[in-house]
């Protein structure tokens, strides 16, 4: 039996406006159950990529599946985002909520939980990240670590399949950075993260695209290196500068 992608976008262009170059062009990418590193300069579409997989914008032109069918319109993609979390890359865009428990029960109580079910939901949720006694806690008052990890509680809470994560190490202080990498790294869902942290990609992800020009490339010759961070073509020589 052939699995279907989680998602499958096809000729997928899009421009801003004003501006006559597209920013996605023609662009083809199938994601199933993958853990994918996506790089790219700023301003090269990587955040629009994510805001068009789940249907915050609409593209130009092209198609989207996810589990093998075409996603046409807003009532198909409220079923899409029940099953892929969109980290923001600002967390303060994410959590309105007063509170830790209301934000993370949210989700829950969206996919029709009851609830004492979101609540039990959202506090299990909250102790698997290490948050357990956070669920009283003023939301804005967290610190932007703190923030960063009930942001992924509200979207792990839905149990999703596959998860968008954009730039999720922005900010982090090395503690929390690893903190957040080691959970990363002990999750079931399929990800994509965007990010310019090479060594977080190299400790969360086992393949690595670019994005550029529109278009979007598999890195075929991705090597993590002995001192622990990866190159585009790291199996070409090269050195380190201090």
């Amino acid at each position: 039996m052939v699995t279907k992608p989680c998602i499958q976008l096809s000729s997928i262009s899009y421009r801003y406006a004003l501006t006559s170059v597209p920013v996605l062009h023609n662009l083809d990418l199938e994601v199933s159950d993958e853990r994918i590193g996506l790089i790219g300069p700023n301003g090269s579409g990587k955040t629009t990529l994510f805001q068009i997989m789940v249907g915050l914008l609409p593209p130009e032109s092209g198609r989207l599946f996810f589990e093998g069918q075409e996603m046409r319109c807003e009532k198909d993609f409220r079923l899409l985002r029940r099953q892929v979390g969109f980290l923001f890359q600002s967390a303060d865009d994410q959590l309105f909520s007063p509170t830790v428990l209301e934000d993370v029960a949210f989700g829950p109580l969206n996919l029709g939980l009851s609830p004492e079910e979101a609540r039990d939901r959202a506090v299990g949720t909250l102790k698997e990240l290490g948050l357990a006694g956070f669920e009283e806690r003023i939301t804005h008052r967290l610190s932007g670590g703190e923030k960063k990890l009930v942001a992924l509680a509200t979207i792990l809470s839905m149990k999703p399949r596959l998860l968008l994560l954009d730039e999720p190490t922005n900010n982090l202080d090395p503690a929390t950075r690893d903190r957040l990498t080691d959970i990363l790294q002990g999750l079931p869902q399929a990800q994509i993260i965007i990010s310019h942290d090479w060594d977080f990609l190299a400790r969360t992800t086992s393949h690595l695209y670019t994005l550029e020009h529109g278009h979007i490339h598999r890195c075929e010759h991705d090597h993590i290196h002995s001192h622990q961070h990866i190159h585009r073509y790291g199996d070409h020589p090269h050195q380190h500068n201090d």
